[in-house]
């Protein structure tokens, strides 16, 4: 049942004042279509010119027997329409608010933008009915009738008010015809309207001038993976889709699609709303490209294909690093600029870390000015980076989240505390710190109760969500990562982790025994959960472990490896391979300079990120890019930090024995975690010498999807939610 009602969504709260009318036609269209296999929207995105603004289609219902229905709802009373004197254009009296005048057109407009975008998926063209109805929640049939209105003027269809019970409003739908024929669904075709529905064809990778190869191959895999299309994702339709009245925090595992999520909210908010001032924040520089690239993908998607998405000349939707630079100012920059104060640099802090630089001067900004807010809508990427420790707190608040909260106008005046702050994070992400972004720890205790206040706002949009399928990584690789990152096999018990049953199933696992010490343990991550083909269309397993007696063995594996990989698997050895460093910051930057120096020598152009060309082992300001990550005809090769964010099919993790040799540390831990989860189809863990983290390593990997280990103590990191 919980189900089913999921799949009706409000994107965003019924307008006032006639709210009380639309949340009639869409409580009936619920009611109606509440056991009928089919997937409903209130306002979905899909933005059409309508005189002079966009606007979108009031309620969509795809349904698996009736095809798509767009309703156009009229809060108006019968008095109010003056004639209909050509069957399209109603003359009403114009006083009343949102009262189109051309319900027919618009809705049929509506109708055929969405059916479009279907007719774009060859095994949908011609296949599903369309049915365009106008809504008049405040007139009878009766009352139309005496007026000698014609029933179904232009052939529009219209659901009265005495047809909004659900045997009525079915029986309605059905006595109209289809104002465009289709041959119906199968099975395959219904799944395939609820991924365009969805967006993810977005998604859809282009075809790839891959190196020809022959046989089973790592490219022909990826081929079979480029035409596939995930199931619709109820939990992932809410997020992307919703806009929420205030503040939001989305937690999701990595591959979960946190970030294309953002981006697809980011778009959705700038297009419903295009007075909004709204700030897309990042914290690692090289996804720039990439969150510009998503947002511009869901800008052309939602206004179907008419507008586009430019950083560089819309300056109500920007995308910006926490940090920035002086050429690409970011979110501190920013706030000083528009607060006529002068914009500190890294130069001016104490700190080492970056993202403990950039909480010492947003602190020591709160200490010293009252920040008018600029900005109506903040969405965070990467939300476990932008946390640092107590030291560095403003108050009992985390210092950048409080400039965020700051800078941003209040959702209305009625509630000023209330502000629209979206925040994405995996804690098991964090390399710099052990704080989890709660909204107790971002905000304090006043402010943090904004979200233990009621699960969810008037109209059903969550506070809160969880986010528990992993798309990118094959499951094998995201599970043993998890063991290795939190030390869930460790002799001497979990160094990091959950330690509640509610909150390991949030996030994907089922849980046997219970979180005292001695008691044993059982995960279980079921395949549901890691949708990722790649494993079972392989045939063999997707994560492997190799150690070697000198670090030169281990870069000549890596050079031979990479080698067949472009050669035999037809792969590109920009954004399909990707070799990652692990390590403290010195140790992984001379590792880096090994690697590079050694492929370099085998005849294998890389690329270091941040540099202006290939083959460059060192690049150093102000002869770098910071965004850029990739370059066509190089294997990029970096450190975790860099690469965070990033992906590709074939990953290469060099070093544990660097995280070997301080196997108790958390940070190092999560470097491994974050470098599996970066694959997208394969991933080789590599490392020099012989420890007892390798042992460890063998273990989770040999466990599957299902680990078994005692409970020995509370761990040093505790994942759990608030």
């Amino acid at each position: 049942m919980e189900e089913q009602a999921g799949r009706f969504i409000t994107t965003e709260q019924l307008e006032e004042p006639i709210a009380e009318h639309q949340k009639t036609v869409w409580d009936a269209v619920r009611s109606a279509f509440t056991q009928r296999d089919c997937m409903g929207y209130w306002r979905y995105p899909l933005f059409s010119q309508v005189g002079e603004q966009r606007k979108e289609p009031d309620i969509t219902i795809a349904d698996r027997e009736l095809g798509v229905i767009v309703i156009e709802v009229c809060a108006i009373a019968i008095e109010q329409i003056t004639a209909i004197p050509d069957g399209e254009r109603w003359e009403i009296i114009r006083e009343v608010p949102h009262s189109p005048l051309q319900p027919q057109q618009e809705v049929e407009q509506h109708l055929r933008a969405l059916m479009g975008l279907c007719d774009r998926e060859p095994n949908l063209w011609r296949k599903i009915n369309g049915r365009a109805i106008v809504a008049l929640p405040l007139i009878t049939e009766e009352q139309w009738q005496e007026r000698g209105f014609d029933p179904n003027p232009n052939g529009c269809a219209i659901l009265f008010q005495n047809h909004l019970s659900p045997a009525s409003f079915l029986e309605r739908l059905q006595q109209n015809a289809p104002i465009v024929p289709g041959d119906g669904l199968n099975d395959e075709q219904w799944q395939s309207l609820l991924t365009v529905l969805s967006g993810t064809s977005v998604l859809r990778k282009a075809p790839q001038n891959r190196i020809p190869a022959h046989g089973e191959t790592r490219s022909t895999v990826l081929e079979i993976l480029r035409e596939n299309l995930y199931e619709l994702d109820l939990k992932q339709e809410h997020i992307g889709k919703e806009i929420a009245p205030g503040m939001q925090r989305l937690r999701g595992i990595a591959g979960s699609g946190k970030t294309v999520l953002l981006c697809q909210k980011a778009a959705h908010m700038h297009l419903k709303h295009p007075d909004w001032d709204i700030a897309l924040v990042f914290f690692t520089r090289t996804l720039y490209d990439q969150i510009v690239s998503l947002i511009d993908r869901w800008v052309r998607r939602f206004s179907n294909g008419e507008q586009h998405y430019d950083p560089k000349t819309n300056k109500k939707l920007r995308t910006i690093h926490a940090w920035g630079a002086i050429e690409q100012p970011g979110l501190y920059g920013i706030v000083c600029e528009s607060q006529g104060i002068k914009r500190k640099t890294v130069d001016d802090t104490q700190e080492q870390q970056p993202h403990r630089g950039l909480a010492e001067l947003c602190k020591r900004l709160a200490e010293e000015a009252i920040i008018e807010p600029i900005f109506d809508a903040i969405l965070i990427d990467e939300g476990q980076d932008l946390v640092t420790e107590d030291d560095l707190k403003y108050q009992d608040k985390q210092a950048i989240y409080w400039l965020a909260y700051q800078a941003l106008r209040p959702v209305d005046a009625e509630n000023p505390a209330q502000r629209r702050l979206v925040w994405a994070y995996d804690e098991a992400q964090s390399l710099d710190t052990l704080k989890i972004p709660t909204a107790k720890e971002l905000f304090g205790a006043d402010l943090g109760n904004l979200l233990s206040q009621g699960a969810q706002y008037k109209g059903g949009i969550k506070k809160s969500e969880v986010m528990r399928r992993c798309y990118r990584t094959p499951g094998s690789i995201l599970t043993a990562a998890h063991a290795i990152g939190m030390g869930l096999l460790r002799p001497a018990g979990m160094l990091a982790g959950i330690t509640r049953a509610e909150d390991w199933r949030a996030i994907g696992y089922e849980v046997t025994g219970k979180f005292t010490p001695g008691q044993e343990i059982t995960l279980h991550r079921p395949p549901e959960h890691s949708p990722n083909p790649v494993e079972e269309l392989w045939g063999a397993p997707v994560l492997e472990f190799e150690t070697y007696p000198s670090r030169q063995e281990e870069l000549k594996a890596l050079a031979q490896k990479i080698a067949y990989n472009r050669m035999d698997d037809g792969l590109k050895p920009s954004r399909d391979i990707l070799v990652i460093i692990l390590g403290s910051s010195e140790e992984a930057r001379e590792l880096e300079k090994k690697v590079a120096t050694f492929l370099m020598g085998e005849g294998i152009d890389i690329y270091i990120p941040s540099a202006l060309e290939l083959n460059q082992v060192e690049p150093r300001y102000p002869q770098n890019n910071p965004n850029r990550f990739w370059m066509d005809g190089g294997v990029t090769i970096s450190r975790v930090p860099r690469a965070k964010g990033n992906e590709a099919d074939m990953v290469y993790v060099l070093g544990l024995e660097q995280v070997a040799r301080q196997e108790s540390n958390i940070s190092l831990r999560n470097q491994v975690f974050v470098a599996l989860t970066r694959s997208r189809g394969w991933a080789n863990l590599s490392g020099v010498g012989d420890y007892p983290l390798y042992e460890e390593v063998r273990r989770a990997m040999s466990c599957g999807d299902t680990f078994n280990f005692t409970y020995q103590r509370p761990p040093k990191r505790n994942l759990n939610e608030e």
